[in-house]
């Protein structure tokens, strides 16, 4: 069975997560307070960086909508203000890639598949620019940044390291910081 985002609203309002991806069903529960507070940590460094400078918005579990087949729920986006003014609908929703998505791993053999395959293969396939990986319980973010047609891994950041970015003028996080 092919899902669509139609098939959403026959879904019951359990506090579950929905996404499809590729026409597939992923179902994920609430995360764990490490999850959370990593996805908090992010958003506020990229939060404050885009007040202090103008240049785009940061926002925790936006709707993505790419197509019928392909509508994901992302832990962090950083979007341009010039790009959310062109995919930002009505509904609040976007509806192409932002320039910067970020997912927090969370436990488990399907929940990896999830981000490092999946999501992975439909960010790099949607056109999103950079794509962090943070993995709050081994302390490291992993780094994809788009080289020709697709996403490559550019770095993987531990504690002691950096983040910053080419789509970020003078965006510089250290990774300690996500996981204190």
């Amino acid at each position: 069975m092919r899902w669509t985002t139609a098939d959403l609203d026959l879904l019951p309002d359990d506090g579950s997560r929905y996404e499809i991806v590729a026409g597939e069903l992923l179902v994920s529960r609430a995360p764990h307070w490490g999850h959370q507070k990593a996805c908090g940590r992010v958003c506020a460094a990229l939060d404050t960086w885009s007040q202090a400078t103008g240049l785009g918005e940061a926002s925790i579990a936006p709707g993505v909508l790419f197509t019928e087949a392909d509508n994901v729920i992302p832990d962090v986006v950083w979007v341009s203000r010039g790009r959310l003014e062109v995919i930002l609908d009505q509904a609040g929703h976007l509806t192409a890639a932002p320039e910067l998505v970020v997912e927090v791993l969370s436990p488990g053999a399907d929940n990896e598949r999830r981000d490092r395959d999946l999501k992975l293969r439909l960010y790099s396939a949607r056109g999103v620019r950079e794509y962090w990986l943070v993995d709050w319980r081994a302390q490291q973010v992993e780094v994809y940044r788009r080289e020709q047609a697709s996403l490559a891994l550019a770095a993987t950041l531990l504690a002691g390291d950096t983040l910053t970015s080419p789509l970020l003028p003078g965006f510089a996080y250290p990774a300690a910081g996500i996981f204190a």
